[in-house]
């Protein structure tokens, strides 16, 4: 497994790279060089694709679904009329507790943190997928034929006017490919590819030309990763790529016990669950993602080098974001909470059929630091998130 600190060097040196075009889907061997230094310049350089969607509520209506028996339910608060950062909209799309009733569109919910991960599939078909059931749009080709997701960083924009909503309007999700660091010695490296992608609503609901979606990308990229510029949502991910290991290897990395770092603070909000397969088949549905990883207990064992089915990074996000979301709904009734800023890293692999503890706790005014232990009582994923905090109107 990725050692725990290869994933805490994982956020240091980054630099923000502009996506310029080029001809994707190039593999080392093709380059015909030892060093793998031009694979900087070679991932950078692709333009991906637009991956456009319809905000409905079913997806995320989907999520609640197969989330509510693992998650508590959240409390139920009534709409503040006339505001778009109201309690209901911030926090409950269709609930948990409420698994079998869709939403109306035409109620345009906010779409809750975090929920934007199941919008936005890259519609790849099934011959162009790799051998692990992953897209090629981010690898850097063949040796790294192993991926994982190692971490990353989601902003949500202030402005009511961008915030997306799930009334089925026509997105879209602007992906490029910011950094690339090669780490670790010849023979054993890593690459770890920093992905940032932008989403925003059209506004009309049809299909563009090479020129008009040229425009999109002059008016919501930005070589700063900090201008948000009018994007409702920013995430960067961040995977990690590695080169395949011999059956032996992964039978030996199956066996083996990982370093357990323990949390230094106790938390002051927690939840316990164990995450079934059936959950992490459901994620992968939403998301259309066929990695192995997720669903193929023998490749994970036998390949990968893992025990059992790995939870997904994103799932963890969304189950801390769902901590954070029902602490907030509990115990802070009087104000309204819109949470604008979240980063974490995936620090040990989390497996289906063990119990998973989510933590939390408030560090600061309007920050919070959240994590999720493995069974052994080690970080998992560490997260620190940023609230924006008003006092609610009468």
């Amino acid at each position: 497994m990725l050692s725990q600190r290869a994933f805490r060097g994982l956020f240091c040196q980054i630099h923000c790279v502009f996506a310029r075009r080029s001809s994707p889907y190039l593999t080392v061997q093709q380059r015909g060089n030892s060093s793998l230094s031009y694979l900087h310049a070679q991932l950078t350089s692709r333009q991906l694709p637009l991956l456009y969607d319809y905000l409905s509520p079913q997806p995320s209506h989907l999520l609640d679904v197969s989330l509510a028996d693992f998650l508590p339910p959240f409390l139920k608060a009534p709409a503040t009329p006339g505001s778009g950062h109201t309690r209901s909209s911030l926090f409950s799309s269709p609930t948990p507790s409420t698994p079998s009733t869709l939403p109306v569109a035409r109620d345009a919910q906010l779409l809750p943190p975090a929920y934007h991960l199941v919008y936005f599939p890259p519609a790849i078909p099934s011959h162009q997928l790799l051998p692990d059931g992953t897209d090629p749009l981010q690898a850097p080709g063949s040796p790294f034929v192993r991926r994982m997701w190692a971490g990353g960083r989601v902003r949500w924009n202030k402005e009511s006017r961008f915030q997306l909503r799930l009334r089925g309007d026509r997105a879209f999700c602007m992906e490029g490919i910011r950094d690339v660091q090669i780490k670790g010695v010849e023979g054993d490296e890593k690459v770890f590819v920093g992905i940032e992608r932008r989403v925003a609503e059209l506004g009309h609901d049809k299909a563009l030309n090479l020129k008009e979606e040229k425009g999109l990308r002059e008016r919501y990229w930005s070589q700063n990763e900090e201008d948000m510029r009018d994007c409702g949502v920013i995430e960067k991910r961040y995977l990690v790529f590695m080169r395949e290991r011999s059956r032996k290897a992964a039978a030996d990395a199956a066996k083996a016990q990982g370093k357990v770092v323990k949390p230094s603070h106790r938390p002051t909000f927690t939840h316990t669950l164990i995450p079934a397969a059936s959950l992490l088949f459901r994620f992968s549905a939403l998301t259309f993602n066929a990695h192995a990883i997720h669903i193929d207990k023998g490749y994970c064992r036998d390949i990968e080098g893992h025990k059992n089915l790995l939870v997904h990074g994103p799932l963890s996000l969304v189950l801390l974001v769902s901590l954070l979301r029902n602490h907030l709904m509990n115990n802070h009734k009087d104000e309204n909470f819109r949470i604008s800023d979240i980063s974490y890293r995936n620090l040990a692999p989390l497996y289906a059929e063990e119990e998973m503890k989510l933590c939390g706790r408030e560090v600061d005014e309007g920050k919070y630091e959240l994590w999720a232990q493995t069974p052994a009582g080690g970080y998992a994923v560490r997260c620190t998130a940023c609230i924006d905090r008003t006092q609610q109107t009468s």
